[in-house]
C-alpha cells in the first residue's frame, strides 16, 4: 500500500492497533495461482513478532502456504469518507475541495509455518482462548474440535503501517474537519477523531 511519510505509522503503534483490531485478511498467494487465497480470520498477536492462529483442516489456504510460505496479514477497520467541502480551503469554492477517506491500515509481512501436531494446535488454541475466552473448557478435552484443525504460526518480517488522517494538513484544517465529524456522528467518526486529536 502507498505509505506518504505524514501517514506512516510507528510499529509500536502499528503493532497496538493490530493487538486492538485482531480480526483481519490472511492473504496467500502460494505459485503461479490466478489469485491469491484470501481468508477473513481472527487471530492473537502474542507478541511484537508472532501472530498465532487457527483454521479448519479444509480451508484452501494450506495448499498455498505449503507453496509459499510468505503471506500477508491485512488489518483494517474503521473508515471514514470526508466530503471535498470540508476539507476546501477557506475563502475557495466548497464544492472544489478534494475529497477522501481516512482510515487505518497494517499490513504484516509474515513467514507462516504450519503447526499439525496436537501439542503445537493446542499450544495455539490455550493461548487465544485465554487471550478472547478465558472462562472455556480446555481444548485438550475435545479431540474432535483438534482434528478438524491446523494451527499457523506467523513470525512477523515487516510491519507496514498507515492512518490516514490528513496528517499534513495544519491544525486548522484538522480542527475543521473535527468539527464536521462531530457533528455528523457516523459509523467511523468516532474513531477518525480520536486520530485527529
Amino acid at each position: 500500500m502507498l505509505i506518504h511519510p505524514w501517514d506512516a505509522a510507528d510499529d509500536e503503534g502499528a503493532l497496538a492497533y493490530v493487538r486492538d483490531h485482531a480480526f483481519g485478511q490472511l492473504i496467500a498467494a502460494g505459485r503461479d495461482r490466478d489469485l491469491p487465497v484470501v481468508v477473513p480470520t481472527q487471530f492473537l498477536l502474542q507478541d511484537d513478532r508472532t501472530v498465532l492462529l487457527h483454521l479448519a483442516r479444509p480451508n484452501p489456504v494450506w495448499a498455498a502456504v505449503e507453496e509459499n510460505p510468505k503471506v500477508l496479514l491485512s488489518v483494517a477497520h474503521h473508515w471514514a469518507y470526508i466530503p471535498g467541502s470540508w476539507r476546501a480551503e477557506p475563502g475557495t469554492d466548497p464544492a472544489l475541495g478534494v475529497p477522501t477517506t481516512y482510515y487505518s491500515a497494517v499490513q504484516l509481512a509474515c513467514h507462516a509455518e504450519i503447526v499439525k501436531d496436537a501439542e503445537g494446535k493446542l499450544e495455539i488454541l490455550r493461548a487465544q482462548l485465554g487471550d478472547l475466552d478465558p472462562r472455556a473448557g480446555d481444548p485438550a478435552a475435545m479431540p474432535r474440535l483438534l482434528s478438524g484443525i491446523q494451527g499457523l504460526r506467523l513470525r512477523i518480517e515487516e510491519v507496514r503501517g498507515k492512518f490516514k488522517y490528513d496528517g499534513h494538513k495544519d491544525a486548522a484544517h484538522r480542527e475543521r474537519v473535527a468539527g464536521h465529524l462531530s457533528e455528523r456522528g457516523g459509523p467511523g467518526d468516532a474513531p477518525a477523531l480520536r486520530h485527529l486529536s
